[in-house]
């Protein structure tokens, strides 16, 4: 029977040598967990009383009052926000409370049965409401926004239209060339096109049919050259 063997011990330089290999080999003390990020504070929201509170409380199933609080002013921005109303700042504006009657009436815009059916697109401008859809055969194909026509001395013409022409990039030679992009013609010098800022300010166009500039670059996607316009109403104020 052979004698067991008998472990050598390791001594001088290659017990160090092999220290150090295991000691390589050996897993270090564990990283500190990174700190998270500091989230940014949610602003308060302080807007004013605006001149559509009343409307927007009635709206959004708020006690009205007609007096902004707190939880109104966040419930305003939270619709702002979801509508992608720019600035969202809980502020009951003009814009607000527009993009409040387009929602309603993006249902069935042509209820009335205002603006004609046809097999092909129409695109359908209504003064009154300042609402402007594409239907065919009476089914939207480009939902209900909202819109800016000529304001008084400078009315939108009426009637059936043809897209005629269309510049992706296009400034005005009447006016100082302002801007005109996704610029789809109807009428002579009167377009269907977008803008810069706020659609709402002012009283009304120079006779063209603004719209958002997201609105209008969607319309240049939907629409072409030969398409009937039919515009009918009248937009307040241009009486």
């Amino acid at each position: 029977m052979a004698a067991p063997r008998r472990r050598r011990r390791l001594r001088g330089p290659l017990a160090s040598a092999a220290l150090t290999w295991l000691l390589a080999l050996s897993p270090g003390p564990a990283p500190a967990a990174a700190a998270a990020p500091a989230l940014a504070p949610v602003p308060v929201c302080t807007a004013d009383t605006g001149p559509y509170q009343w409307e927007m409380e009635q709206y959004l199933g708020l006690s009205a009052d007609g007096r902004q609080s707190a939880a109104d002013c966040e419930a305003v921005r939270a619709f702002q926000q979801r509508e992608h109303l720019a600035p969202a700042d809980g502020s009951a504006n003009l814009a607000t409370y527009r993009t409040t009657l387009v929602i309603e009436e993006r249902r069935d815009p042509n209820r009335d049965g205002k603006c004609p059916v046809r097999a092909q697109r129409v695109v359908c401008v209504d003064l009154t409401r300042q609402l402007m859809w594409v239907q065919r055969g009476g089914t939207p194909v480009y939902r209900a926004v909202p819109v800016r026509t000529g304001r008084w001395g400078q009315r939108t013409r009426e009637g059936w239209h043809e897209i005629t022409e269309r510049v992706i990039d296009e400034t005005s030679e009447l006016y100082d060339d302002a801007p005109m992009p996704y610029a789809q013609y109807f009428s002579g010098g009167q377009a269907l096109h977008g803008v810069y800022g706020d659609l709402f300010n002012g009283g009304g166009s120079a006779g063209c049919i603004n719209l958002r500039l997201a609105d209008a670059e969607h319309l240049w996607n939907t629409t072409a050259t030969g398409d009937p316009v039919f515009v009918w109403g009248r937009k307040p104020a241009t009486d």
